[in-house]
């Protein structure tokens, strides 16, 4: 299902959620003052002192878009469904993505454009070997949407599968029946099977 490099894209994207929403509170500057004395400055002033809180702002939307497309995309029929082996919790991987890129990126001085094009280029960087490794499913928003991780070892039709990883949102345990979409090689999204 999310085979191509775009579908990867969208879901690092929204795995950024948190920064965009940091980098927002961080850097917007809307004076507010409430005297008799104070003014509108105008939108134009407005827009041009909140530059990278607006396109923050912008791919947090565009997050959105691909959360819900991603939600779609996860409807319809499972006719497929195998059995667990083995299972181990993964949810960790949500924090350690967190932890190693999104907070470090945030304590770069969004005031000074050299680091805003360091920040960039960093995001780009990221964005790559996210994509290329495969790594869509620790996404820090898909557990804050209340999706767990699994690493698993399952029965399929075609034999045993080890160590593939497995994206809920139900409580799965070893010996459940689930019905399953390929999202990518080693990686399904899974329900228990009703």
């Amino acid at each position: 299902m999310l085979e191509n490099y775009r579908d990867k894209a969208e879901m690092y994207i929204t795995s950024l959620w948190l920064l965009f929403i940091l980098i927002i509170v961080l850097t917007v500057d809307v004076p507010l003052e409430f005297s008799e004395s104070s003014y509108f400055i105008g939108f134009k002033e407005l827009t041009s002192r909140n530059i990278i809180p607006i396109i923050s702002l912008f791919f947090l939307f565009i997050g959105l878009f691909y959360v819900l497309r991603f939600r779609y995309k996860l409807k319809g029929s499972n006719n497929s469904y195998f059995r667990i082996k083995k299972i181990r919790n993964k949810n960790y991987e949500h924090l350690t993505f967190l932890t190693t890129y999104i907070i470090p990126l945030i304590c770069l001085d969004l005031s000074d454009l050299r680091y805003i094009i360091v920040l960039m280029f960093l995001l780009v960087i990221i964005g790559i070997i996210y994509i290329k490794t495969d790594m869509f499913y620790a996404n820090p928003t898909l557990a804050l949407l209340g999706y767990q991780l699994y690493e698993a070892d399952a029965e399929l039709r075609d034999g045993l599968k080890e160590q593939i990883i497995l994206i809920s949102r139900e409580k799965i345990d070893e010996q459940s029946n689930v019905v399953y979409k390929k999202l990518d090689e080693k990686i399904y999204f899974i329900r228990r099977r009703r």
